[in-house]
């Protein structure tokens, strides 16, 4: 179903889950492209991109979202028909938007309709509602980074594993949905891509500044987390080496005592055997050797 606010004579539609009969409604009254209208019928997460024509803009934007678990960001697309005086917004999943819309929608029946003077002016609204959201979730990546920083000397290395998997796989998520969308907003600033409207280049270097710190709050953290999971897999194999330099020491002290014996375990003629003192000759004898091998591994260092 297609809903509609008016802004004066602005039109702002919004397409939730956009049927095929919608779709090729859309295209027969407002003559758009074929391949914008394929790409609104792409059930997979395209690549971010503006394609301009005479008479309208078309946008595909991506914006992170948390999962309902809480624990995985997942990236969200957002499609937009962006004309003189019409904006069309299509998304599959993005609540963002959709909440935006149904907001104003209900201000709109109140007689409370937003003091929006373009489209362009309507979309760099949409866009910073959007960023402040994506500005809420790099911030709270950050702060996962710094405590997996914490963590990394903790007694619990399973939970600190997990931990810096699921933070680096969020960083990473970030910055392929950052990266391409800078050269776009990039362009909107610098006034490459003309919009509808003028003096909008303001706004748009706003949109860029904000989107520019969080980038770089992602690059920073992408370093950091990859440094933490380099160190934590140091202090790992550190520690199995420890486990196994001791392990080592002692099957190397207990070899001469266990072949000692296995010889007095034989059932031949051995020296001393018959002596009334044997067993505590060949225990002193024993204990001698591991001190000797502990004195000798002392002054090599190896323990």
């Amino acid at each position: 179903m297609i809903e509609t606010i008016k802004l004066g004579t602005l039109r702002w539609s919004h397409l939730f889950r956009p049927t095929e009969e919608e779709l090729q409604g859309l295209q027969d009254y407002y003559h758009f492209h074929p391949l914008d209208i394929e790409d609104c019928k792409s059930p997979i997460n395209l690549r971010p991109k503006i394609d301009i024509y005479l008479d309208y803009h078309f946008l595909i934007l991506h914006f992170p979202s948390m999962e309902i678990q809480g624990e995985f960001i997942e990236p969200k697309e957002i499609k937009v028909f962006w004309g003189k005086d019409f904006l069309i917004t299509i998304g599959k999943s993005h609540w963002l938007v959709k909440e935006m819309f149904k907001q104003e929608q209900n201000e709109a029946l109140d007689g409370q309709k937003m003091a929006i003077g373009s489209s362009d002016a309507l979309l760099y609204n949409i866009i910073e509602y959007l960023m402040e959201d994506t500005q809420k979730l790099v911030a709270l990546v950050d702060k996962s980074v710094d405590e997996c920083g914490k963590e990394l000397f903790s007694r619990k290395p399973e939970k600190t594993i997990e931990k810096i998997s699921i933070t680096r796989k969020n960083v990473i998520l970030l910055n392929t949905i950052f990266k391409p969308q800078m050269s776009l907003f990039n362009k909107l600033q610098s006034g490459t891509i003309k919009g509808f409207a003028d003096n909008m280049e303001d706004y748009w270097g706003n949109i860029m500044d904000s989107y520019q710190r969080a980038w770089d709050i992602i690059e920073d953290d992408r370093e950091l987390i990859s440094g933490y999971s380099k160190t934590f897999d140091s202090l790992q194999v550190n520690k199995t080496n420890e486990v196994i330099k001791i392990l080592t020491l002692i099957s190397s002290i207990l070899l001469p005592l266990t072949f000692i014996a296995s010889l007095y375990g034989m059932n031949i003629k051995l020296p001393i055997q018959d002596h009334p003192e044997s067993f505590l000759i060949v225990a002193g004898v024993m204990i001698g050797i591991a001190l000797l091998m502990l004195i000798y591994f002392k002054l090599r260092k190896w323990m």
